[in-house]
């Protein structure tokens, strides 16, 4: 069983920067895609960006693309979303999950637990 923990939320005014970190353990190496998504209070949990545990493949959704950037850390089992122009709209709690069995971008086993990022106007 995959866990996954993250950490890095917190509130900042519109125009700056936050960097979440989801640390994976328990099977992680069976995994072959690392995602993040946000949910907004009264609206569906969304796609933000995906990584691959190998190689350089990444994929981010439109609304993030050009201020969000995943990124990983295979040797400490970390992956890392920096965030940067943020604007209150990206207000969520964000998770991170991990693909062992799905097939898209958009397909996840495992879940976190999740971390509240809030941006001030």
């Amino acid at each position: 069983q995959v866990q996954l923990v993250e950490s890095g939320g917190g509130l900042v005014q519109a125009g700056g920067s936050l960097r979440l970190s989801c640390a994976a353990s328990g099977g992680t190496f069976r995994c072959y895609l690392m995602g993040w998504f946000r949910q907004a209070p009264g609206k569906e949990r969304e796609f933000v960006a995906a990584i691959r545990w190998t190689g350089s493949s990444t994929y981010y959704a439109d609304s993030v693309k050009g201020r969000f950037t995943v990124s990983r850390d295979n040797a400490k089992n970390t992956v890392f979303l920096q965030m940067n122009s943020l604007k209150p709209e990206d207000t969520a709690v964000y998770y991170c999950a991990a693909q062992e069995y799905g097939s898209s971008w958009y397909e996840y086993d495992y879940w976190g637990q999740g971390t509240q990022v809030s941006v001030s106007s």
